[in-house]
């Protein structure tokens, strides 16, 4: 067992600290900057506490709480150059010791690609329900993922071990200031559960599955249905059989849909397209890029995104951005820097560096309003619509980081799924699905049932004709 510092009370839960003080906090940085002569800087500040459990077979695995911090500092010189710090000190020693180091640094800037503050750094907020919870004591996380444990192996004989499994909660908090007036402060907990079960039978290979669950603190986490969840969907893939290699009409799960439109999110990426590494040109915005009834927007602002931030790494408020309606590209994902070379707005999508980052929030994916929607009635256990050669249901994807070139658009992936005949399901032995995004995406059928909240984003089940499927010789 690894064990690290951990709450000083075991007994009680602890009550959210008052935590930093944004505006106190920019006017010791106001000062500091007027004694050394800096006329232009900003501050971005992550911190958090953590405390988080697993167990293996009954006992403690790993017990480990952590107080983190991490503040970037950039300074813009005379010039116009701008040069980087990081620290994890917000002390007034610190935080001069930060900025006088970014001045130096500023001196070898970039001249051909310097951020400026986002115009947007000083707009109003979007408002966010996201409740303060108190912190729960590490034994009593402990107690809690040694029982959900308990349960799953009781669910079914085959299940022998949960071998990655975590309870872990979460009290954090986000800072931007900058020298033109932006005051930014957002303070979040969360908690997360994790459950990995692993099922093996006499004569036959192991099969495993797994669940996740997030909320705004542990007493709101789903335990019961975590549990029941990973236990279906492992003893699901028990009874496996080969698949033999063709073209299929694929069923992607919500969380495998999401796993892969992530994974080529470069799409909509405008620091992508500027870098030369995406599919879409600078052009491409309003051109035909999916099938006509198909609608995916970025919300990082939906109720069901736990953990939503309010604003990004520049100060920018986050906003629900349509990324493709009716099939066409409508948006890209945009910094400061990459929407001045655009001439839009800022999205609240970037990071923070000298060289700014962009990356997606939160994907809802789903048929456009006012369009026919695909094929209706889906329904992959029906048994009409699963005859002949079947349906492959595609429950998730392995090895995103190896099996996706997304500069190019081809994928080739290992799945976990079943193949769907006249209703009845068997889980697959091995396979591997591939194809082309942009293929892919203009051979969507449909959406099958509601859409389904998950860590990513929102998405029903979807139906994709013609994709190639390879089982395992």
């Amino acid at each position: 067992m690894t064990a690290t510092t951990t709450p000083s009370t075991p007994t009680a839960a602890s009550t959210p600290a008052a935590g930093l003080d944004a505006p106190a906090l920019r006017d010791i940085l106001e000062q500091l900057a007027s004694r050394h002569g800096i006329h232009q800087w900003d501050l971005g500040a992550s911190c958090s506490t953590d405390t988080s459990v697993q167990v293996d077979r009954g006992e403690p695995k790993q017990m480990k709480g952590a107080q983190r911090s991490a503040i970037t500092v950039r300074v813009w010189n005379d010039a116009g150059l701008v040069g980087v710090t990081s620290t994890s000190d917000l002390s007034a020693a610190g935080l001069e010791t930060a900025l006088v180091g970014a001045h130096a640094a500023s001196a070898f800037g970039n001249a051909d690609d310097t951020p400026a503050f986002s115009p947007l750094a000083t707009a109003p907020l979007p408002e966010l329900e996201q409740p303060l919870r108190p912190t729960r004591p590490i034994l009593q996380l402990l107690d809690t993922l040694q029982d959900a444990e308990r349960q799953l192996l009781d669910c079914h004989d085959a299940i022998g071990t949960v071998p990655y499994n975590g309870l872990a909660q979460r009290l954090s908090e986000r800072l931007y200031l900058n020298s033109a007036g932006a005051c930014r402060h957002q303070r979040l907990s969360t908690a997360s559960l994790y459950l990995y079960a692993k099922a093996e039978e006499t004569g036959r290979k192991p099969r495993s599955a797994g669940a996740m669950r997030l909320a705004y603190g542990v007493d709101e986490l789903d335990v019961a249905g975590c549990i029941a969840e990973a236990a279906e969907r492992t003893i699901s893939h028990l009874d496996y059989g080969p698949i033999d290699t063709g073209r299929y009409t694929c069923v992607f799960t919500p969380e495998a849909f999401l796993d892969l439109i992530g994974a080529f999110s470069s799409l909509f990426n405008a620091r992508a397209v500027l870098d030369g590494v995406s599919l879409s040109g600078r052009n491409a915005i309003g051109q035909p890029l999916a099938v006509p009834f198909l609608s995916i927007h970025d919300n990082g602002l939906h109720p069901g995104n736990i953990g939503a931030a309010a604003f990004d790494g520049e100060g920018t408020p986050t906003r629900r951005l349509s990324l493709v309606d009716g099939g066409v590209l409508r948006h890209f994902l945009h910094s400061e820097a990459t929407a001045r070379a655009f001439g839009v707005e800022p999205t609240g999508h970037a990071g923070m560096g000298a060289k700014v980052s962009v990356s997606p929030g939160w994907f809802e994916v789903g048929p456009t309003p006012g369009s026919d929607g695909g094929q209706q009635g889906l329904d992959h256990r029906s048994p009409e619509q699963s005859a002949a050669a079947g349906l492959v249901v595609i429950d998730s994807l392995s090895a995103l980081h190896a099996g996706v070139k997304a500069s190019q658009g081809s994928f080739s992936l290992p799945f976990d799924g079943w193949l769907v005949r006249h209703g009845e399901a068997r889980s697959i032995e091995a396979a591997t699905v591939a194809g082309d995004i942009r293929q892919l995406l203009n051979a969507i059928v449909g959406f099958e049932g509601e859409a389904k909240i998950t860590p990513d984003g929102l998405c029903p089940h979807v139906w994709v004709e013609g994709l190639s499927i390879t089982g395992d010789a």
